[in-house]
């Protein structure tokens, strides 16, 4: 089913996202059943870890009322502490828990210029891929965590990544690459 093709109601999920199914936790979960467009930051302009987390949050507590910026931004840190969530290959999953959701939520952001995230392999992070789930979501958690491990792991989906000029671009490439997988 093409998202054009569906009727509005049966086509919009979390914030106006298309897909043909909502997301459940025991289904084969793809990043776009939580991620769309406007959680997409095509510039972030933080040049350490701690203003990158705050930009993160700041854009996502704005597009839903329900994300606390002040807990969100405590959860990542303390998170942080624990050992960095800045994998390989320029991509950083941030990611924390939270009481008041009831559903995973995700937002995309990128640093041309990159961060200094403390990656395992000591180089910078440009793909950043903030995952929130509700306090009680082990399974799911995990579940899109490993996915987007695996779409990150695509040599090909990071440096189109780079080379996209706009958000919607970088929507795209997403909805793509979670075709594939």
């Amino acid at each position: 089913m093409n998202c054009a093709d569906a009727s509005p109601p049966a086509r919009r999920g979390f914030l106006g996202t298309c897909r043909q199914t909502p997301y459940r936790y025991n289904s084969a979960m793809k990043i776009t059943d939580i991620l769309n467009h406007e959680l997409i930051i095509a510039d972030l302009t933080s040049k350490t870890k701690k203003s990158v987390l705050e930009e993160l949050v700041s854009h996502l507590a704005h597009h839903e009322k329900r994300v606390d910026r002040e807990e969100l931004l405590r959860v990542l840190l303390e998170r942080e502490k624990l050992g960095s969530t800045g994998i390989n290959d320029g991509v950083a999953i941030p990611h924390g828990k939270l009481k008041n959701i009831d559903e995973l939520l995700a937002l995309f952001g990128r640093s041309t210029g990159g961060v200094d995230f403390g990656a395992l392999d000591g180089k910078p992070s440009h793909l950043f891929f903030l995952l929130v789930a509700p306090a009680s979501s082990a399974g799911a958690h995990l579940k899109a965590l490993a996915r987007i491990s695996r779409i990150a792991r695509n040599e090909s989906f990071r440096e189109s990544c780079m080379k996209a000029k706009t958000r919607e671009d970088l929507f795209q490439l997403i909805i793509q690459e979670d075709e594939k997988n």
